[in-house]
């Protein structure tokens, strides 16, 4: 009995020894992975920095095949550039330049790589300045159509002769000469003339996208502002008051905005007699949508319009248009 318990005494013990070995072990199996791991992923990150070009090569065409298509920036081979006829190359770029500090790009290139690659920047140039030019084109024609509608309005009220318009880097310009006729003297109260003239060309504006400025002007004159401190605060007060004028008539408050200029932006020179009442005026501009490399085209793709002038009713835009396609067909005739 006795040996027997002692056995089992042993063998209890003996356990006990077997379970605490095996806890003082047991981090060494985490650590070993994490080991592991962490050569494994160092490996990958230096074959990724180390590129092989022929293996490259062999992957590009391999890619090159399975997607069904010829490639020449796939295959290596040279190829002309949208533009550049055919003197563009497509250049092999250093996988380990820096494409921040633009001049790791072109080092080490020899001079006809460098010509390619200068070749390649000034087609992109030129196909960014015609896709501009398009874009700036076409925004002068959209500005025209609502010049046309604008100046319709006005005609039916026999009002036409009260606006003017200058198609401008900032989008079609509609100039109202305040001259008695829309404010009085030394105030930012509409006159009835006035309110005649805005409700004419509000039904336009109203479903336009854009955004409209409306900007105050006063003329040259040094005589002192009764009502106001100031020719800053009377223009940005007549401003205002049209920009009231034209949320009562539809118009989105987000869509608008007021600026006052004061006597800073004469619309003629001041020594002319006719700045008196010419310069006193309010420009709605309804601005373009252009961006502003685009933008800047804008008045030479006006053309005359870029002057100012008196608005053309759709009624006169299409008499002359059918007057140039005459003059065109009898030329080539």
């Amino acid at each position: 009995m006795s040996s027997g318990g002692g056995g089992g005494g042993r063998k209890k013990k003996g356990h006990e020894e077997h379970e605490e070995h095996v806890n003082h072990e047991r981090w060494l199996v985490s650590y070993a992975d994490m080991l592991t791991l962490l050569f494994v992923l160092f490996v990958v990150l230096f074959s990724m920095s180390s590129v092989d070009q022929k293996k490259f090569a062999e992957l590009a065409a391999g890619l090159s095949a399975g997607f069904g298509a010829d490639s020449a920036a796939f295959s290596g081979q040279s190829a002309p550039l949208d533009g550049a006829a055919n003197t563009a190359q497509v250049v092999q770029i250093d996988p380990g330049s820096n494409p921040g500090d633009g001049t790791s790009g072109t080092e080490g290139l020899n001079q006809k790589q460098k010509d390619a690659v200068e070749a390649a920047i000034k087609a992109e140039d030129r196909k960014k300045a015609s896709a501009n030019a398009e874009k700036a084109a076409q925004e002068a024609e959209d500005l025209k159509e609502v010049e046309n509608k604008i100046s319709d309005a006005l005609a039916k009220e026999n009002l036409l002769g009260n606006a003017k318009f200058t198609i401008d880097s900032r989008g079609l310009v509609v100039t109202i000469i305040t001259n008695e006729v829309v404010f009085a003297g030394n105030r930012a109260d509409l006159q009835t003339g006035g309110r005649k003239i805005l409700g004419a060309v509000a039904p336009t504006l109203v479903k336009l996208p854009n955004r409209i400025e409306v900007d105050g002007h006063t003329n040259q004159l040094k005589a002192k502002t009764t009502f106001y401190p100031s020719g800053w605060e009377l223009s940005s007060a007549r401003a205002s008051t049209v920009v009231r004028f034209f949320t009562e008539h539809g118009i989105v408050k987000k869509r608008l905005s007021a600026v006052g200029f004061s006597d800073t932006k004469p619309l003629i020179d001041p020594s002319d007699p006719r700045s008196v009442t010419q310069n006193r005026r309010v420009d709605v501009v309804v601005l373009t949508t252009l961006t502003a490399d685009q933008a800047a085209l804008l008045p030479s793709a006006a053309g005359a319009d870029a002057k100012l002038h008196t608005g053309q009713t759709t009624a006169q835009a299409e008499a002359e248009a059918a007057a140039e396609a005459a003059e065109t067909t009898t030329t080539h005739d």
